[in-house]
């Protein structure tokens, strides 16, 4: 009986100790054979820029062959099974009418056929076929087996074609348009030489060491070694403490204080503790470190929350500057000139901050996420970066041109002239277009028939305060409280949290300030209050967590109450809305906070209250809470996700995430409907709000506010003067009677291009 299950977990062990990549397509083509007890087993890989199916490994036919053998789509038997994307068993394959013979590949002794495509969530990524001298076909049980293959195989190999190691042109050529794709870090577009960040001697690089097995020399090489760790713990410690003085009047005060996570995981005593407790067994310092370090950091990779997967980044990051103190050195860039953009497997805050700001052009890690400490502090600086690319070979690429493409998540590494002449024109464009925009800072945003739609920002970060109001923002739209509280190594104070309170709402006034009470859950944890649950989204997050920990809350809601004091454009966001109950209860909380804060001698001013529009239920019942609050703000974001039941940041299904997805427009329009009727201000904030595209829809719905991020609220400004309202209406009463997503982009495309928007059409692309 064949057993697809025990050949596939044979194949993953093996590879495990695999020098190349490439070596896998060999181990596999070999295994498979064996198991069919066929007489070839064969991989053609899909290459997308050639539209042709590539020999990349067999056992059976001719090795020679390899890289020469290549399909155009459709041709030959392989071409076949990709253009049908289904299973083919032929009894004698040199009858069928799509055979191609190759004579190269020695196949001709050869009848019998089995081809299956190996796809990975809907992407082909090539072909797996068996053949036989004998002419029968193949049996069902060998086609199972076929076909378990090649799915369970899908998901490896095309990671190994993102990530370069499986080249599918003659490696004689030189490389060229090194292509990768990660998540998005921070938005724009780069042009620059990279630099990799060359670390002397890694953590990961540490061979495992015992001290010397000598009775006499035993204790005193364990105390010797406890006391070097000690010494470069406490140098590091220092180092970070040197480090952040060193910044500060270099980075905001709010980003500033991401050195103090780093100070936390240095003076966790379970950590030090679990070091010693290796050394103590006969480990070296050195490996005690790497050993404690590499668990914890795996602990946390193998968590499904986006931002404790993060913590791992932290962990390694530590580590490694105690390891640089326990060799006695320090790592450093290189010095540069000219735009550079900075790539590591394991960059970190302090790599950042200390690199030449005139020359930083973008950021690439291997590692990290939208979540990232690094992704903070590239978006405070403005700079573009890409993460979690996977890995990338060095000797390919330092010093090499580079395109980095923030809005697409792209980073191309040695770009053909032609890419280069492209990328430079868009940079241009992009340039321009930002200069002109400038001039709109002080214009209203109001559509030429006279339309005003007021603009805000979204913020969690003081540094984001000023790009704020230059740019023009008539208020803060969205606070997000928990980012000082992810920021935070425990539950700031209350006079803490005033303190981070009172100067943004000094900042904008008299502009409104819209503060969202603390939303963590789904995505989004304390490092501090770590809980894990099987479905985060759908769990213990947003008003259900603060609710629950009423001190939490309340200490918060007093917080904000007293920053607001003299000031008076406060107003409080509810998030992840379900039911009626919770805006009851909070209003209960707000009571007790009011009547505590005035018995203190406060003179307290209530704010307007208002919640976001997240959950579909909440839709379904807006005239019961329309009593009692004042406004809605419908979060784009977890709207769709939550009305489509996908996960955005699940990448097995975030391609089907998209508000152009006609459910999702119908359900916004149906919320703008609702309030309008019940005289509900409706503010929409998110990434759709800063859709060129999207917002040509929102203004044809009747939003009164937009709330982004300050770096695209002018480009949504100038969508809006461009538009005339009426055109707004009219292009949503024609795209709500379109059934695909696709008919809808195109429309918008079409609009943007006979304004004259063409260049907001890449910027919005996501």
């Amino acid at each position: 009986m064949l057993e697809p299950l025990n050949t596939l977990r044979e194949i993953f062990q093996v590879a495990a100790d695999l020098d190349e990549p490439g070596q896998l397509l060999e181990l596999i083509v070999s295994r498979v054979r064996l198991a069919l007890k066929a007489e070839v087993c064969s991989i053609y890989l899909l290459d997308a820029v050639e539209d042709c199916f590539v020999l990349k490994a067999t056992e059976g036919l001719d090795k020679s062959a390899i890289n020469q053998v290549r399909l155009p789509r459709g041709e030959g038997l392989v071409g076949y099974i990709a253009e049908h994307q289904a299973l083919l068993n032929v009894e004698r394959a040199s009858t069928h009418p799509n055979f191609v013979f190759f004579p190269q590949t020695g196949e001709q002794a050869f009848e019998s056929f089995l081809g299956t495509p190996i796809v990975h969530f809907r992407k082909l990524i090539g072909v797996l076929t068996i053949q036989k001298h004998a002419a029968e076909k193949f049996t069902l049980e060998q086609e199972a087996f076929a076909i378990t293959i090649a799915a369970q195989l899908a998901g490896p190999l095309d990671q190994s074609l993102d990530n370069g190691d499986l080249h599918l042109r003659d490696e004689r050529v030189p490389d060229v348009n090194i292509r990768f794709r990660g998540v998005k870090g921070a938005s724009g577009l780069a042009m620059g030489k990279a630099l990799w960040v060359k670390r002397k001697h890694t953590l990961a690089g540490i061979v495992d060491t015992r001290l010397a097995d000598v009775s006499a020399d035993r204790d005193a090489d364990r105390d010797a070694e406890i006391q070097r760790f000690r010494v470069a713990l406490s140098a590091a410690k220092e180092d970070l403490k040197e480090q952040k003085e060193r910044m500060r009047g270099n980075l905001p005060k709010d980003v500033l204080a991401l050195y103090g996570m780093y100070r936390m995981i240095l003076e966790d005593r379970s950590l030090a503790d679990e070091i010693e407790t290796y050394i103590k067994a006969g480990w070296t310092a050195a490996t005690a470190l790497r050993k404690t370090v590499k668990n914890h950091a795996r602990a946390f990779e193998t968590m499904e929350d986006d931002y404790l997967k993060a913590k791992a980044e932290d962990i390694l990051h530590i580590g490694q500057r105690v390891y640089a103190q326990l060799r006695g050195e320090e790592d450093d860039i290189a010095a540069v000139s000219g735009p550079t953009i900075l790539v590591g497997a394991d960059l970190s805050i302090s790599d950042i901050a200390e690199f030449p700001t005139q020359h930083l052009a973008g950021i690439v890690c291997t590692k990290g996420s939208a979540l990232s400490h690094l992704a903070i502090l590239a978006n405070a600086l403005g700079v573009p970066a890409v993460l979690g690319v996977g890995e990338l070979d060095p000797n390919r690429i330092d010093k090499a041109e580079t395109i980095l493409d923030g809005y697409r998540a792209i980073v191309i590494f040695k770009p053909v002239e032609q890419l280069q002449r492209e990328y430079r024109k868009l940079l241009t464009q992009e340039s321009a277009l930002l200069k002109g925009l400038d001039a709109l800072r002080d214009l209203p945003a109001e559509t030429p028939d006279g339309t005003a739609i007021t603009l805000l920002a979204n913020t969690g970060l003081l540094a984001d305060i000023t790009p704020g109001l230059s740019r023009g923002a008539q208020g803060i739209g969205l606070y997000r409280s928990e980012i000082p509280f992810m920021m935070h190594e425990s539950f700031p104070s209350e006079g803490e949290q005033v303190d981070i309170y009172r100067p943004v709402l000094e900042a904008y006034h008299p502009k409104p300030v819209c503060m969202r009470t603390l939303d963590i859950g789904g995505d989004k944890n304390l490092p501090y209050f770590v809980f894990t649950e099987d479905n985060p989204f759908l769990g213990w997050r947003g008003i259900r967590f603060t609710l629950d920990n009423s001190s939490i809350f309340l200490s918060q809601i007093r917080a904000m109450l007293r920053a607001n004091i003299g000031l008076n454009n406060l107003s409080l966001l509810l998030p992840m809305i379900s039911r009626l109950d919770e805006v009851l209860e909070f209003k209960q909380l707000l009571t007790e906070a009011v009547l505590q804060l005035e018995s203190e001698g406060y003179e307290i001013v209530l704010p307007r209250l208002g919640i976001m529009i997240e959950v579909p239920s909440a839709m379904l019942i807006l005239d019961q809470l329309a009593e009692h609050i004042d406004f809605i703000s419908i979060g784009s974001n977890d709207f769709t996700q939550y009305l489509l039941a996908v996960d955005r940041n699940n990448v097995k299904v975030s391609q089907l995430y998209s508000w152009f997805q006609p459910a999702v427009l119908r359900g916004l329009k149906s919320v703008v409907t609702q309030a309008k009727a019940l005289g509900l201000p409706t503010s929409l904030c998110g990434e759709m709000a800063a859709d060129p595209a999207a917002v040509i829809l929102l203004m044809g719905m009747g939003i009164d506010q937009l709330s982004m991020s300050a770096y695209t609220l002018p480009k949504t400004k100038w969508v809006i003067r461009s538009i005339p309202q009426s055109v707004a209406v009219s292009v949503w009463n024609e795209v709500q009677l379109m059934k695909t997503e696709s008919a809808i982009r195109q429309r918008l495309t079409e609009v943007l291009e006979q304004h004259g928007l063409g260049g907001l059409i890449r910027a919005g692309a996501h």
